[in-house]
């Protein structure tokens, strides 16, 4: 590994005992800073990166006493990657990453692209100097902790009229998991999805949707939905589910889910043409990757519950120029929708590549 990345790592939650930072939509930053702060230290010892807190509790730090503390932990040396975790106000809506003036952006982009993937739309990576010294940052965070490669990451808006609210309500854990897995990548240590030993939770995987993970935990669609306070029928990567419900007699089966299982000499051409819908909503539906089957696989080639939506999707290539972010303009929709629907792994684009586009 390269002798300049970094190898320990401090997590500030920031703020936290009387100055509880913003708040609004019944959320206190501190609290949360906290919650997300404990989060990523605890993946990171199951991932065996070293790591420690500034604070594991409501404790009123001064500036001077927060970057004493930080010193004290690790050191002023380039080998420490310091991440002050807070949430951010004003209306806005989606993460924000500052990067200290003495680091470059590789870090911040890892973190922009692993936000995405999790469902978070970003604002922006970017540098904030001092009005009053432009040679110097303009948060003491980043400042007084030289040489620490050091970011100020504001995870979403407490009071954004969007969806950041229930990002932070119902998905910190996911946003949080963003920023473990950037960390890993950075690093280079092997990352993997975390485990769970309660039975009431489960983390989303890839090629999940909602009537799998129904099916898996004997619950209808409608009541995962219910019990998780969801929307909408889209999920993200690394998102916590409630699985267990306590009054199963509640539960309703599904029974609009049309499962078809591969016989020899079927196609997903045939397939979409036999159950009257699209190669990639049977594809979307599946997660699939490819379009290569196997004898008795099980595929799901009708949902009509979402029927209403897929009109509403169309497929997309990719042409020289585009970005996730100029394609979610020009069709009024998001990059998070367009991650989710896709199950993109990573925001780099290729001239031809077929997505698939949910019109708003």
């Amino acid at each position: 590994m390269d002798e300049r990345i970094p190898k320990k790592v401090i997590i500030d939650a920031g703020h936290g005992g009387s100055d509880p930072g913003s708040s609004g939509n019944g959320i206190i930053e501190k609290d949360y800073n906290l919650k997300i702060s404990k989060y990523i230290s605890k993946r990171l010892n199951e991932l065996g990166i070293e790591n420690q807190l500034v604070r594991d509790s409501d404790e009123t730090l001064s500036p001077s006493d927060r970057v004493n503390r930080i010193k004290n932990i690790y050191g002023s040396g380039n080998d420490v990657l310091l991440i002050s975790n807070h949430l951010n106000a004003g209306q806005g809506d989606g993460a924000e990453i500052i990067y200290a003036l003495r680091n470059n952006d590789n870090f911040s982009k890892i973190i922009a692209d692993n936000m995405l993937l999790a469902g978070q739309n970003v604002r922006k990576y970017y540098q904030r100097r001092l009005p009053s010294n432009p040679s110097k940052d303009y948060y003491f965070i980043l400042r007084d902790t030289a040489n620490n490669e050091a970011i100020l990451m504001e995870y979403a808006f407490l009071d954004s009229p969007k969806d950041d609210v229930n990002q932070i309500k119902n998905n910190y854990e996911g946003l949080a998991e963003a920023m473990v897995k950037s960390i890993a990548e950075y690093l280079g240590v092997k990352y993997t999805q975390p485990t769970l030993n309660d039975d009431n939770y489960y983390i989303v995987q890839k090629g999940d949707t909602l009537w799998k993970i129904a099916s898996k935990f004997n619950l209808s669609v409608d009541k995962l939905k219910d019990i998780n306070n969801l929307n909408s029928n889209l999920i993200t990567i690394g998102q916590k589910l409630i699985v267990s419900d306590d009054n199963k007699s509640n539960v309703i089966p599904k029974n609009n889910v049309v499962i078809h299982t591969v016989v020899k000499g079927d196609t997903l051409w045939d397939l979409a043409r036999k159950y009257n819908t699209t190669v990639d909503r049977i594809k979307q539906l599946n997660g699939l990757t490819s379009n290569l089957l196997q004898i008795g696989q099980k595929l799901i080639v009708r949902d009509d519950a979402s029927s209403s939506s897929e009109s509403n999707l169309f497929t997309y290539t990719v042409q020289k120029g585009d970005t996730l972010y100029s394609i979610s303009r020009r069709y009024n929709t998001t990059v998070s929708d367009i991650v989710s629907l896709n199950n993109l792994k990573t925001t780099t684009l290729s001239i031809g590549q077929k997505l698939l586009i949910k019109k708003n």
